[in-house]
């Protein structure tokens, strides 16, 4: 129900807040979100447009959240780049609806509703902090000595995460 746009804008926000005070280049975004860099600079430039993020030029320039991860919520992400369209009056303009929707179009828009009511309640920060097994939706830069979000971690301890992460799931090939 969420198109391909909006999952690029919350892969992209969840990449920075995992480091919310680093401003990281498009190609960093890029990679470690594995949306093709093209597309996701337009997918900035929309959060940028819609106060979600900041651009920062020069030398250590890039990206950061507008806002600490802990006050920015997942509807303000998807309505910068496609904002959830309630159901108000009929779709079909159909006058003997007026605003009383059919059960067709009062379902829809109720299942909007407790979908924007969802994101409205959930912060980037409680994304990041949700106890979990799964690998992570982004490949987030890590501080080497702590394994913990931060900076990218050295190749060696990238190979022992991923090496770890493929074990959890039951592989024995070490990582790239």
């Amino acid at each position: 129900m969420l198109s391909q746009t909006v999952e690029y804008a919350l892969r992209a926000v969840v990449f920075l807040a995992a480091d919310p005070m680093t401003a990281h280049t498009n190609a960093k975004i890029a990679r470690g979100t594995k949306v093709p860099g093209p597309y996701l600079s337009k997918v900035l430039q929309s959060l940028h447009r819609g106060g979600v993020v900041v651009g920062q030029r020069g030398l250590h320039g890039g990206f950061r959240l507008a806002k600490s991860p802990e006050q920015l919520t997942i509807l303000e992400v998807v309505n910068a780049v496609e904002p959830l369209c309630r159901i108000h009056v009929c779709p079909l303009g159909l006058k003997s609806h007026g605003s009383q929707l059919c059960p067709l179009h009062k379902r829809i828009d109720d299942s909007l509703a407790a979908m924007e009511e969802a994101f409205r309640k959930s912060t980037l920060a409680e994304l990041l902090s949700e106890p979990t097994t799964s690998v992570p939706l982004c490949e987030f830069p890590f501080i080497a000595s702590t394994g913990t979000p931060g900076h990218a971690p050295s190749k060696s301890k990238h190979r022992e995460n991923t090496t770890q992460v493929r074990r959890d799931k039951g592989k024995k090939s070490v990582g790239k």
